[in-house]
């Protein structure tokens, strides 16, 4: 396959990176340096229903193929992966998006599990036997594919959250259109060389451009399914245009998630986990803890300590030595501002942070934020920042820390840092949200269901339940003894009342 150039407006169809003729292009910009980086195309409707007609064609043939087939293609994805540097990917993603270089690489090495573990699920598992309702019947269930699966992606883990759906939707024996973030494009587009050398043409396809190209393909008479991670308005536009097609959809809505700091937290711990979950990806994260409830008996000490770590992180391009890389545009990085000094003129103390740091005044960069005196009625608390800010409230129990994690729209995830079991089962048990961590924010695993509650989305990806959205069931009974029922008709003459 020839090389990718990035400056050309690509799109990946038939396992070849090709032009998309017609459509208008956009530029890529470095939220690090603002230079450009590449070119993107805006993909119409036409086009959209042109490669979902090839998707369909694709897929037919592969939704007949046997478990171990798709299994085993699926595994050359992974090794493909594995055995090619990371650099090339890493690099683009860094230069679109602004992520430092460690964790860009940390994410790719994270995506080849996916694939290996949705292609054994779903060759371990394909049905039910039910006990039988009568003699001589063998009934059972058998799960069979949507068709071709839409995949709208987010900028922050462009790869790795496309590889979770993509890899189950494929294992289950659909196709896969993937229409990724505008910032991670480039990025996106790269990493598909790994299914044309794996996967027959056709069958995984990527189209670039926004919100109306994402429409199209959920428009498109060849499509059946879609998989959404982006914010609450931008899912429920989805969620509304797939319920208009009768189309299945997973919806990952983003969160405000909550941090419980009890008193009895492990505070050598809980200050470098409450660090990385508010702070790592400069809080560009759905799961980043935004709403911290620090328990009166560590808050001062917590606080402190929090900020003398925050004030130490490294800022700058994630192409050099940094942990807090650029906010992913002049938009977003505008939205944190605005909710940091709302905050604040409202009555609660920036202890570290609330600025442009003065070393990097180009690009969309932000410095690690502390707040406290923060209240619940506040809207930094009662909304999705999306940015580099941990906003304290202090509470006096934690039961209040509870009552008030769990006062909010959002319900995605939820962390505790605590050495008392009590308190640990307590959180597990009664925080509304769809993923807790006691000890351990952000982790997750590809065996366990993603995804959250209330406002935060509808579905899962990942598991057994991220493998069951991409398939539907089909009962099937067979009469291998074949005998009239005494339920056909005709009915007979006494089934009737009789007249007095």
């Amino acid at each position: 396959m020839p090389g990718f150039d990035p400056h050309a407006a690509l799109i990946f169809r038939a396992n070849a990176w090709v032009p998309a003729p017609g459509c208008p292009v956009t530029e890529v910009v470095n939220p690090a340096t603002l230079a450009p980086e590449g070119r993107i195309a805006q993909v119409g409707a036409e086009l959209a229903a042109e490669v979902a007609a090839e998707a369909r064609a694709a897929q037919r043939a592969w939704g007949r193929c046997d478990a171990k087939t798709r299994a085993t293609a699926l595994h050359r994805v992974a090794d493909s992966i594995e055995r090619t540097p990371f650099r090339a990917v890493a690099l683009q993603m860094v230069l679109e998006m602004g992520k430092p270089y460690p964790e860009a690489e940390g994410e790719l090495a994270n995506v080849a599990g996916a694939f290996r573990y949705f292609a054994e699920m779903a060759r371990d598992e394909a049905g039910k036997v039910a006990g039988t309702t009568q003699a001589g019947s063998f009934q059972f269930a058998r799960y069979e594919p949507l068709g071709v699966s839409v995949h709208i992606l987010p900028f922050n883990f462009p790869i790795l959250l496309m590889a979770w759906t993509v890899a189950a939707s494929l294992a289950a024996g659909n196709a896969c259109i993937v229409k990724p973030a505008e910032a991670t494009s480039l990025c996106t587009l790269r990493f598909m060389a790994h299914f044309a050398g794996a996967l027959p043409p056709g069958l995984v396809s990527c189209l670039t451009g926004g919100a109306e190209t994402a429409q199209a393909l959920i428009a498109a008479p060849d499509t059946h399914a879609v998989a959404f991670t982006g914010s609450v308005a931008a899912a429920k536009a989805v969620g509304v245009a797939c319920a208009a097609r009768m189309k299945p959809c997973i919806l990952e809505a983003g969160g405000s998630d909550a941090m419980i700091v009890t008193a009895h937290a492990p505070l050598d711990v809980a200050v470098p986990g409450c660090v990385t979950a508010a702070f790592h990806l400069s809080g560009q994260i759905c799961t980043s803890a935004e709403r911290f409830f620090v328990h009166e008996a560590v808050h001062d000490a917590f606080v402190a300590r929090l900020a003398k770590a925050a004030g130490a992180l490294r800022i700058g391009p994630g192409t050099g030595v940094s942990e807090i890389g650029p906010l992913v545009s002049e938009a977003a990085r505008a939205k944190v501002m605005r909710l940091v000094d709302a905050a604040v003129a409202e009555g609660a103390t920036l202890v570290c942070g609330g600025r442009v740091p003065p070393a990097h005044p180009e690009g969309w960069f932000y410095e690690p934020t502390v707040l406290t005196g923060v209240r619940p009625e506040m809207e930094i608390v009662r909304t999705e920042v999306f940015g580099p800010v941990a906003a304290i409230c202090r509470v006096e129990s934690f039961e209040e820390a509870l009552a008030l994690a769990n006062a909010s729209e959002f319900g995605l995830g939820a962390s505790v840092f605590t050495t008392e079991l009590a308190e640990a089962m307590r959180a597990a048990e009664e925080l509304q949200a769809g993923m807790v961590w006691v000890n351990n924010p952000l982790i997750d695993n590809d065996a366990l269901p993603f995804g959250g509650w209330k406002s935060s989305g509808l579905g899962r990806a990942l598991g057994r339940q991220g493998l069951d959205a991409f398939r539907q069931s089909k009962m099937v009974i067979i009469d291998h003894a074949p005998a009239v029922q005494d339920w056909w008709y005709p009915y007979p003459d006494d089934a009737f009342p009789r007249e007095d």
